[in-house]
């Protein structure tokens, strides 16, 4: 029966490791995101590379005192060009003098820049909430987890490859890269198969 237990339980967490967050928070603040209008965390985007697209946080405030944030890409190659926003990836910025109910809207328009392509990789975004320099609380999220395509982006306006006879393109076939939950729910399967082999 404690078998079952456990199951069951690596299972709960296995589906709330891969499952959409909405929200951040903390007993200092909390943040919440978009991508294109859509809730974070948006999994299903496919984008070019140059093809541009939105991101938007929103921080709320629970103390008096400091907001930095931050918006990051996990890895050591940086995917995306920060076309307009309030910082680059990768970059904090400080907004001082908040206070509870404090709330504030920022917007990024990111592109592919064609450094990385044939997979997704995340952007998070990060909060610390700071009453003083010793006492602060941080969080974060994941906001999108894009797929990038291996093709141009050709604006609206713009006129077609095809319509310069360059229709000889190579179509791409995006790879999908599981995310850290993925891996952590496969490693909690795995621990719970050993713990039920033992017994």
């Amino acid at each position: 029966m404690k078998n079952v237990y456990l199951l069951i339980i690596s299972f709960v967490l296995l589906f709330l490791s891969l499952h959409a967050v909405q929200a951040a928070e903390n007993d200092f603040g909390e943040i919440q995101a978009w991508c294109n209008g859509e809730k974070a965390t948006v999994n299903d985007l496919d984008v070019k590379i140059g093809e541009p697209f939105t991101i938007t946080v929103r921080v709320t405030s629970k103390i008096d005192g400091y907001v930095d944030i931050k918006l990051k890409e996990p890895w050591t190659t940086k995917s995306f060009e920060v076309i307009s926003g309030p910082s680059d990836t990768g970059e904090w910025f400080t907004e001082s003098n908040v206070y509870p109910g404090w709330t504030q809207e920022y917007t990024w328009i990111l592109a592919p820049n064609g450094e990385w392509t044939q997979g997704r990789t995340p952007i998070l975004v990060d909060v610390s909430f700071n009453k003083d320099s010793d006492t602060k609380m941080t969080t974060g999220m994941t906001v999108v987890s894009p797929t990038i395509i291996d093709e141009q982006y050709i604006a609206p306006d713009e006129p077609s490859r095809e319509d310069e006879g360059a229709n000889d393109m190579p179509v791409s076939v995006p790879n999908d890269t599981p995310g850290f939950g993925v891996v952590a729910g496969l490693l909690g399967v795995g621990t719970l198969v050993v713990i039920l082999k033992r017994e």
